[in-house]
């Protein structure tokens, strides 16, 4: 194993790469895939030229679908939705499954999962780990190269060890999975952690396995340490949706990346990058992001996604932004997230309808509210919740998309009810609101 240090000035992989080479003498280059369509066909087409060596590419095996995998199971379909291939995977691993049959006799308990928080429980206090030398090191050149960028370093608590990785999940599952599935919809004013078990990164990253994950959560319940609603909530995120967005990210790109079904295109607000902004709830979500590199789904989707998305923002900033801020972020997992979930732009193919929500979403799911100078009950006027305008404006800019989708059919005819004065109103209201923020 050869380390090249930060301080070498090599800019890129291939160069890296290339250095190895000229130092020692090898016949073949054989590396893993990476997680992005780009650098994947800078190694399959360009590298074996200019390095002068064969390359041999192995499929990433941290994952349970290969790609023929999903290629298969997607063949001829006209919908690609996640809950089918889902249970193909609960089938085919034997996780939460009994003669043949789902647990419980039902496939997904999301109904049960959507909690919003009024303080009715405790949450715990999530153990810290204490950077070891080697990280606090890397933690000073980051500081000292990078004085510049955003977020606090003074905060990092991460694993960058699979030891440290498989305590952090152990603590998890003993104090937080059990409370997990009915809050993990939750917004929560005090704690940016609230019970997510924090380890995308780490699966990500290969410290932590996906089936070992999903069999810890499945013996938990079996073992009386948490219900089928929560283990069952936790192990869709892994073996369902994990899976799920890889096999859409490479079945898909490149043309993927080049959607933008609603013409998104406003710059992204400054205040994406220091969070300086009178909503409380996109304001904490932002500064939560920047100061430790991570936000829970809901933060992700609910609250900065469904602000981009009724903004209408460009859909490529913000999902560089989501790449750049968040420490789990490899293309493959925030790029149909992002553009497909957050901010349904990828032609429905992840998403059936838009998850965009008005600020009485917002009061249900938390406390942020309640901190806001902003009131949920509001529409127009300056101390109205901007996420109720925009809602509306959004609705009405692209009720002709919305009007023949049967899950929209219900938003769309209660906005063609009101009095056309009203309407102009509030659309006027979030135009003006989105001038001044954007």
């Amino acid at each position: 194993v050869e380390y090249l240090p930060f301080e070498s000035g090599t800019p890129s992989l291939e160069a890296a790469v290339a250095s190895v080479l000229a130092r020692i003498d090898i016949s073949e280059i054989v590396i893993c895939e990476p997680g992005e369509y780009r650098l994947l066909e800078q190694m399959k087409y360009f590298w074996s030229s200019s390095l002068g060596k064969p390359v041999t590419l192995l499929e990433d095996d941290r994952f349970l679908a290969s790609h023929n995998d999903f290629a298969d199971w997607a063949k001829g379909k006209k919908q690609l939705r996640m809950e089918f291939f889902y249970r193909k995977m609960r089938a085919r691993y034997q996780v939460l499954m009994e003669a043949g049959e789902p647990a419980g006799g039902k496939w997904n308990y999301d109904a049960d999962n959507r909690v919003g928080w009024r303080n009715q429980v405790e949450i715990p206090s999530r153990p810290d780990i204490n950077p070891d030398a080697i990280t606090a090191e890397v933690i000073d050149l980051v500081n000292a190269k990078f004085p510049d960028n955003p977020g606090d370093l003074s905060q990092f608590r991460l694993a960058v060890t699979r030891a440290d990785a498989e305590q952090q999940f152990d603590w998890f599952v003993e104090n937080a999975l059990g409370d997990f599935g009915t809050y993990q919809d939750a917004l929560v004013e005090e704690s940016p952690w609230v019970f997510h078990g924090l380890i995308s990164m780490y699966l990500n990253a290969g410290l932590l396995e996906p089936l070992a994950v999903c069999e810890r959560a499945e013996r938990a319940w079996r073992e009386g340490k948490c219900s089928l609603s929560a283990a069952e909530g936790f192990i869709r995120q892994v073996l369902g949706w994990r899976e799920y967005i890889r096999g859409i990210y490479w079945l898909l790109m490149p043309e993927y990346k080049t959607r933008n079904t609603l013409g998104a295109a406003r710059p992204l607000p400054n205040y994406f990058w220091d969070a300086k902004t009178d909503m409380r709830c996109l304001s904490r979500a932002i500064e939560q992001s920047l100061d430790h590199g991570y936000a829970h789904h809901i933060q992700r989707l609910m609250v900065i996604g469904n602000f981009a998305l009724l903004a209408g923002l460009d859909v490529m900033e913000v999902c560089d932004w989501y790449l750049a801020v968040y420490v789990d972020a490899y293309e493959w997992v925030e790029l149909p997230n992002t553009l497909g979930m957050a901010l349904y732009g990828d032609n429905a193919v992840i998403a059936s309808k838009p998850y965009a929500a008005s600020g009485k979403y917002i009061q249900k799911q938390g406390n942020h509210c309640q901190q806001c100078r902003y009131k949920p009950s509001k529409v127009t006027g300056p101390d109205a919740c901007p996420f109720n305008s925009l809602y509306w404006r959004f609705i009405d800019k692209h009720i002709d998309k919305f009007g023949n989708n049967p899950r929209m059919g219900l938003v769309v005819a209660n906005w063609r009810k009101r009095d056309p004065d009203e309407r102009e109103v509030i659309v006027s209201w979030a135009d003006k609101m989105i001038e001044d923020w954007t």
